[in-house]
């Protein structure tokens, strides 16, 4: 979930610090650990996670005869930039967060891809998931595990008893809206509550509209302050936001119960008897905050949809984050896994089980656990534009800090468009 990431890096920033600071040039080479015929790999997967990493290691090591091993940890993000910095690190790492990889290229502690491992990502993948694992012009990720978040869920049976069809584009969802107003019934139920976290919701919504109303090149720009953050491609995309959040007719409680809402509880209106709203923007995680009999029957349930695209140049973009494999050593056995990441038989069991998406051009849709799932792989599959979460790709005090607070003064109306962008903005500048 979003807001445990940013707590992390939060945490992981700190560490950050002395890497970034020099103590290790870009053409330094990690020393090379004994090789005792053991490839470890080290990440943030735990729990159920990581008892479904382990089920793929072990299809590896009974094909292969090598011995990976995986170790999961809670402070994963500190731990190994401590490793990296004493010499000690694993010989494969998995990185939730984009810009750790491109900062270990730069220190010099991550080696690129083999051309043959370069040669499967080509040809496994969408050119967008091998410019993401890219920096300076060489391959250093493959993702595996990703998750997605612009989506929007329904109650089925409600929207099927009302001849309610799924909004293409953004024109269309507009009309939908304006439909369901006249049938007397509220479109949407917005939540932004998340405790100390509180408006990371209303983030997602923005960079959502960001990609669809200025396109890939301005939010990267965006992203990485090339342009201010009250930039008017910004505000312009605010301006969507706000059609829908500052429209009493439109959101279930009216503009002044989003802030107060738990973003996990949002959902859950859709599905009352009888139904408060009829939609929800969410990411795919949504679906275990459901009621318990919705849950039970989730495909009979439960619809979802890619909230539509507004510029037709960059189709139905998809925002979302993803797990990078990097390699930190050149051990036997390590380039063979990382091509055995490209393939579907190293994901098919973790989709069979549900909670997983894999971007992989070549997979078996039928081996996701359920309809909702397959849906929105294939819309991932599909997209052309996918980037990562921008407030998790900012500085700390601007994309866990002042990017929540912005977005909470707009949405309860202590603050324009402008005006709450021009804040973070500032706070940003400082």
């Amino acid at each position: 979930m979003k807001r445990v990431v940013k707590i992390g890096a939060a945490v992981a920033a700190v560490a950050v610090l002395s890497l970034s600071s020099g103590c290790k040039k870009k053409d330094a080479v990690v020393q090379k650990p004994a090789d005792d015929g053991t490839i470890r790999i080290e990440g943030a997967f735990r729990g159920e996670d990581e008892a479904r990493f382990h089920e793929i290691v072990k299809i590896f090591n009974e094909k292969t005869g090598y011995h990976v091993t995986y170790e999961g940890s809670p402070d994963f993000e500190v731990q190994i930039q401590v490793e990296t910095q004493a010499n000690t690190p694993p010989d494969i790492a998995v990185l939730p967060q984009p810009g750790t990889m491109k900062r270990f290229a730069d220190a010099g502690y991550i080696r690129p891809m083999s051309a043959d491992v370069v040669s499967a990502i080509d040809s496994s993948y969408a050119p967008v998931w091998k410019e993401l694992g890219s920096h300076n012009g060489k391959v250093y990720g493959i993702f595996h595990r990703v998750n997605a978040k612009s989506f929007v869920w329904y109650n089925k049976k409600e929207w099927e008893k009302r001849g309610y069809s799924v909004p293409k584009t953004w024109d269309e969802l507009r009309a939908l809206e304006e439909q369901m107003v006249a049938d007397g019934v509220i479109p949407w139920s917005v939540g932004f509550e998340s405790g100390a976290a509180t408006g990371w919701p209303g983030t997602d919504w923005l960079e959502d509209m960001v990609l669809r109303t200025a396109g890939p090149e301005i939010y990267d720009k965006w992203v990485n302050h090339e342009i201010a953050f009250d930039d008017p491609a910004i505000v312009n995309a605010l301006s969507y936001c706000g059609e829908i959040f500052l429209n009493d007719k439109y959101v279930y409680g009216g503009a002044a119960s989003i802030v107060t809402m738990n973003y996990g509880d949002s959902v859950k209106p859709l599905f009352e008897n009888p139904p408060r709203a009829m939609m929800n923007r969410q990411g795919n995680f949504i679906t275990a905050f459901m009621q318990q009999e919705v849950q039970a029957n989730l495909e009979e349930n439960v619809g979802v949809f890619a909230l539509p695209g507004v510029d037709p140049r960059w189709g139905t973009p998809v925002l979302g984050g993803g797990d990078q494999f990097v390699a930190f050593t050149d051990k036997p056995g390590v380039d063979e896994f990382m091509k055995f990441l490209t393939t579907w038989e190293a994901c098919a069991p973790w989709a069979r089980s549900g909670g997983a998406l894999f971007p992989h051009k070549n997979q078996n849709f039928d081996d996701y656990g359920n309809s909702l799932e397959r849906d929105i792989a294939k819309v991932l599959v599909g997209a052309t534009v996918f980037r990562f979460d921008a407030s998790d790709l900012m500085p700390t005090e601007v994309g866990s800090g002042s990017f929540w607070t912005g977005m909470v003064n707009y949405v309860s109306g202590a603050e324009t468009a402008e005006s709450a962008l021009k804040f973070i903005e500032e706070s940003w500048a400082r």
